[in-house]
């Protein structure tokens, strides 16, 4: 029992050695994992916190525009990229504010608003979307070399088709009937046969003097 005793002493004596070297450093180790940890728990319900006020902000906005209220749309959207310009949530406000702000005609208002989703987004499909819309609006505005560098800044492939298809009617605006025509064809030949939207590119083609169908049947000649 004496030496149990003993041993238990050597264990002990040995931890506390071990404590007195190591202790200030396994201190602040754990602290620092706690800190971590509560960091970890502040970060999610700051996220959960931001979210939660981006949604109500959008709700806002989208009453806004469903009651034609553009001014209060844009109040609201500018309000959201102050405080959650990192949010998709913002993205979309963008857009439809930019929409009411138009229908309203606040032009001015609604190159602003997609200009920024434009630069902004972190979507890709938000950019060329509002890339898109804005090259329709610079295109009635006669600002042919704005809406063509517009349309330089879409990269999203799904959206190639669509993007060819209004630099077809910039060019066409601008008198330039072969350019527009090759912009048309690149179109059609981008978009997917099922889309109803290729009806119409082949409508301007056939316009054109170049229907598309009558190139595929040279063609396969």
């Amino acid at each position: 029992m004496a030496t149990l005793d003993l041993q238990e002493q050597e264990q002990l004596d040995e931890l506390k050695a071990f404590w007195k070297r190591h202790g200030n450093l396994i201190t602040w180790l754990v602290t620092a994992v706690l800190l971590a940890f509560a960091g970890w728990n502040g970060w999610n319900w700051y996220q959960r916190s931001q979210a939660t006020q981006a949604a109500a902000m959008f709700d806002e906005l989208d009453k806004a525009a469903v009651a034609g209220d553009a001014d209060k749309a844009g109040r609201v959207f500018n309000d959201m990229k102050s405080r959650f310009a990192g949010a998709a949530l913002t993205e979309q406000a963008g857009l439809i504010a930019a929409r009411v702000q138009f229908d309203k005609g606040q032009a001015d208002a609604a190159k602003a608003s997609l200009g920024w989703v434009a630069e902004q987004a972190g979507e890709e499909e938000y950019r060329a979307i509002a890339r898109l819309r804005l090259a329709g609006l610079l295109l009635d505005a006669k600002d042919h070399a704005g809406a063509l560098k517009t349309l330089d800044g879409i990269t999203a492939k799904d959206f190639a088709g669509l993007a060819a298809d209004r630099r077809g009617d910039v060019l066409l605006a601008q008198g330039k009937a072969d350019e527009a025509r090759t912009a048309y064809q690149a179109a059609w030949k981008a978009m997917d046969e099922k889309t109803d939207y290729r009806r119409l590119v082949e409508v301007k083609l056939t316009a054109l003097a170049a229907p598309p169908a009558a190139a595929a049947s040279g063609a396969a000649k």
